[in-house]
């Protein structure tokens, strides 16, 4: 089964021309790599309702799959993402980000300071990825693979293997 996605940096300078979005490019190629379809990507700022819209769209107008941000995840003032994303999924999904950041800590230990989180709203998933390039798709290349099982569940799926 095919399923699509979308991208959205979260970054104030992407979003204001002063810095090129890598990012975004990045996730979007390993994710089409794993056989998904791009169907939207934007880069918006750091703030709530421009995320909010965009998750917002991507879900309920455009019934995305699998929406993934990347940026906003950290500690400084206007990292809102998580904040914006628990506001718009119906049920969390902790094993996501309890995942990536167990595979990044292996990595670098700033992966604790990582506030990502990961959630259903409808049938698409919601997923935050930090907003470096390295990181993000280390982060998604570490979850990737259950995603498929997630999403085939998601959109009523056999539970087979639910809870293994």
């Amino acid at each position: 089964m095919g399923f699509t996605a979308a991208v959205i940096t979260v970054s104030d300078r992407g979003y204001n021309g002063q810095r090129e979005d890598t990012s975004g490019p990045a996730v979007r190629k390993t994710v089409t790599e794993y056989g998904y379809e791009v169907l939207y990507e934007t880069i918006v700022p750091d703030e709530a309702e421009a995320i909010r819209s965009a998750l917002l769209l991507c879900a309920d107008t455009q019934g995305i799959d699998l929406i993934l941000t990347t940026g906003g995840t950290g500690f400084s003032p206007r990292d809102i993402t998580p904040e914006v994303t628990k506001e718009v999924i119906e049920r969390e999904a902790p094993g996501i980000p309890e995942q990536m950041r167990a595979k990044s800590m292996q990595i670098t230990q700033r992966a604790c300071l990582s506030r990502s989180v990961a959630g259903i709203r409808g049938e698409s998933l919601i997923v935050n990825l930090p907003g470096s390039p390295k990181a993000a798709v280390e982060n998604l290349s570490a979850v990737i693979e259950p995603l498929r099982h997630g999403l085939e569940m998601l959109q009523g799926g056999s539970a087979d293997c639910a809870d293994s």
